[in-house]
């Protein structure tokens, strides 16, 4: 069985999907002292990554975690309102038509489509319906009697952890892919690790850095 690993972020679309769910709080003046506690806690590990002192996983790690903040004491439903408006709102003026028809064309040849990114699950689950893709792997966040509670559950999907969480996924909806003739597509070194595990990575509108290292290893890189 073949698989098509998409990355969201950089490489669905041309914007972050964490910037249109700001843009929601925002627009309502809601979660303020949410947004300068998350900006305060992530900003010197920002700082740290640009000055070297730590790679780009232990960056960015945090930083899609602690969105589940932005979370806490919302209900399901009052959740899943937010992702609806910020794929309806924000999401659509960013989409990648080329790469769009990419995952299209893969799940058309009938290769099982995955959206693997850092985000949590409430809106990856909005982002896979407005792809009509049915398999989606990300950050869970924790909910209990009914509300998020602003925690998550497990690690971050960044990094080496991509290929974790992907694998446990696979596993338990019992699809026996092959990694060897599968595909991914991602645009950051920080894709590195679920890149590197399939037969066929191919940089999307990749970062210096993975441009330069796709060249050197002779990868694809999109468009071509």
């Amino acid at each position: 069985m073949r698989a098509a690993f998409f990355d969201v972020n950089g490489t669905l679309t041309t914007g972050r999907v964490w910037e249109g769910l700001m843009a929601y709080f925002k627009e309502r003046n809601l979660r303020r002292w949410t947004y300068l506690a998350y900006w305060a806690y992530n900003m010197p590990i920002y700082l740290l990554y640009k000055a070297g002192l730590i790679t780009e996983e232990s960056f960015r790690s945090p930083w899609a975690a602690k969105l589940a903040w932005f979370y806490r004491g919302y209900t399901v439903e009052e959740v899943d309102e937010i992702s609806e408006w910020v794929v309806t709102n924000y999401v659509k003026e960013h989409w990648r038509e080329d790469v769009r028809q990419r995952l299209d064309d893969h799940g058309k040849t009938g290769d099982v489509v995955v959206l693997v990114s850092g985000g949590g699950f409430p809106m990856l689950q909005r982002l896979a319906q407005e792809l009509n893709v049915e398999h989606y792997v990300g950050t869970e966040y924790e909910i209990q009697d009914g509300c998020y509670t602003g925690r998550t559950v497990g690690p971050a999907c960044i990094g080496e952890n991509k290929v974790s969480l992907t694998r446990a996924y696979l596993n338990m909806q019992g699809l026996p892919v092959d990694f060897q003739v599968s595909y991914t597509y991602a645009d950051s070194i920080a894709d590195l690790d679920l890149l590197e595990v399939v037969g066929n990575p191919i940089a999307t509108y990749p970062d210096k850095e993975l441009r330069t290292l796709s060249e050197e290893r002779g990868w694809s890189i999109f468009p071509f």
